[in-house]
């Protein structure tokens, strides 16, 4: 049911999406994957956002609440969210914005490797979906996406997830400097942990998997930053 409902359909949209790019290049439908999934779902990544935000804001109110009642686990559970409530606090919007991104890598995934690119499985695609005339798996003749090891594309990837956590951070900043003395040197250890070993860790993953994989890991952060600079105007702009 997975399959019938998520990646089938992503299967055959990004098939859709080679065989209009110029030239079948699947480098550039792997990037309008990415930026259609991401506008389409653009509520959840801003709601998600302003969670971070908003949980940052309360941080305060939540200690109090977990030391009040720290031995009733219930009422604890109420009276957060309460306050999630009243702060219009949405704690799962993280997860749904996590969640969306799953289903796309699956599919690309299965286009990639499990089916193998260049070869397409026709048998799976929806009778107005066609097999494209030409599958071209070298991204602008340079790239060739199926090969792993590329280390300019891995430096890449960890500079890019480097610029969305720092702006991550700074976003964050405001709120993180009022935390209690007891929780600082958590969100210190978060922010080194999002600023450097994240992006190592995404540019070694990027190296070590097919080039397609990193030019969607790519094509992903440079979306974020777009996001994030745009959710940064509009609130910007309400104060």
């Amino acid at each position: 049911m997975f399959e019938t409902l998520l990646i089938k359909p992503l299967y055959n949209g990004f098939i859709y999406l080679i065989g209009v790019m110029p030239g079948g290049d699947v480098g550039l439908a792997i990037i309008a994957l990415t930026l259609i999934t991401r506008i389409v779902f653009y509520p959840a990544f801003a709601a998600s956002i302003k969670t971070q935000m908003g949980m940052q804001a309360a941080q305060g109110e939540i200690d109090e609440i977990n030391k009040k009642y720290k031995d009733d686990s219930e009422a604890r559970a109420r009276a957060t969210m309460a306050l999630y409530k009243e702060k219009d606090i949405h704690p799962f919007a993280g997860f749904l914005a996590l969640l969306v991104q799953i289903p796309v890598f699956l599919a690309l995934y299965f286009a990639l490797f499990r089916e193998g690119l260049p070869h397409v499985a026709s048998e799976l695609l929806y009778p107005f979906v066609h097999v494209p005339a030409v599958v071209d798996i070298s991204f602008f003749g340079l790239l060739e996406l199926m090969q792993p090891h590329n280390i300019a594309l891995s430096i890449v990837v960890a500079g890019l997830q480097y610029g969305v956590a720092h702006l991550s951070m700074a976003r964050t900043a405001p709120g993180a400097a009022n935390l209690p003395k007891e929780r600082q040197a958590a969100h210190r250890m978060q922010r080194q942990m999002m600023l450097y070993f994240l992006p190592v860790l995404m540019g070694v993953v990027s190296y070590s998997l097919p080039a397609a994989v990193g030019l969607y890991f790519a094509a992903g952060n440079l979306v974020s930053l777009g996001q994030e600079l745009v959710i940064k105007r509009q609130l910007s702009r309400k104060d």
